[in-house]
């Protein structure tokens, strides 16, 4: 293998041609930020969580690859991974995963006791999660909180504490990250009943649109109860119809349960999290 391909491999074990999951855990991230921050995050903060988000996100895939190794091969998404065909050892995609989050890692120094504790947590999370789909009925609220933990860790480095809307945020993304994954989930339902992998959308059954959707309406129920909490006004407001509207429109991508348009719901959900972080930074930046 030339050092081009080898790079390349590398670069697909960590997704840095998918940038969806990036996204997906920078909103909720910055949601945070900017509320913990009263709309003005420090440079260094910004930028530390910004790239560490980044660095997690690829430790994450790293990991899981190498956990699914056994499993990717065997579903027609993933069989192409690098590991599962060999390109890329188990033991090298271990190895990227402790120098991602070692580097992670690197970035927190200058907080607070609480942020390098929930730092480990996070590390923690990332690890674990690609094993939940082996037990748990739903992975996918695993999921939300592994994917959501930047929200705490931005209340605790910026505040030194958790109040209560870093938990309702947290909430939220929880609800909006079973929606989500479950949307991606459906794509694969197939060949996981035929492998006994658990998800939610198997766990959810024929009520899987219908769950979805009850997924997304509960997550902008606690969004809106989060923005009570700080006082947000109609800008905020603005940005939860938007992201209600956004909801409506994956149904129709889902509904017919097709694995194209349940890509497509998984990958416009982008749209929701940057509606959300809208009209939050509308609140604090538009006179």
């Amino acid at each position: 293998m030339t050092l081009l391909e080898r790079l390349g491999a590398y670069g697909r074990l960590t997704r840095l041609h998918r940038p969806i999951g990036t996204l997906l855990l920078l909103w909720p991230t910055l949601w945070a930020l900017v509320i913990a921050s009263n709309g003005w995050p420090e440079p260094y903060t910004a930028f530390a969580f910004i790239v560490g988000t980044f660095l997690m996100r690829s430790a994450g895939c790293a990991i899981n690859d190498y956990a699914d190794r056994d499993i990717d091969r065997h579903v027609r998404r993933t069989r192409e991974r690098p590991v599962t065909t060999g390109e890329i050892s188990g033991r090298e995609a271990v190895g990227v995963f402790v120098v991602l989050c070692l580097t992670a890692a690197l970035l927190i120094l200058p907080f607070n006791r609480l942020t390098w504790l929930l730092a480990f947590v996070a590390v923690f999370l990332a690890a674990s999660y690609p094993l939940t789909k082996r037990f748990l009925a739903l992975p996918q609220a695993y999921l939300g909180i592994a994917f959501g933990f930047g929200i705490p860790m931005a209340f605790a480095a910026v505040q030194g504490e958790l109040p209560a809307v870093s938990w309702l945020l947290l909430a939220a993304n929880i609800a909006w990250a079973i929606a989500y994954d479950t949307e991606y989930a459906m794509v694969d339902r197939e060949d996981d009943l035929k492998l006994g992998i658990r998800t939610a959308a198997i766990t959810f059954g024929r009520f899987d649109v219908a769950a979805v959707m009850l997924c997304y309406a509960l997550a902008i129920v606690l969004l809106a109860l989060a923005g009570r909490l700080v006082a947000f006004g109609d800008y905020y407001r603005y940005g939860l119809v938007a992201a209600a509207l956004l909801a409506l429109y994956h149904f129709t991508l889902i509904r017919g349960r097709d694995a194209a348009g349940c890509f497509r719901a998984f990958n416009h959900n982008t749209w929701f999290g940057f509606a959300v972080f809208a009209g939050i930074a509308a609140e604090y930046w538009i006179p």
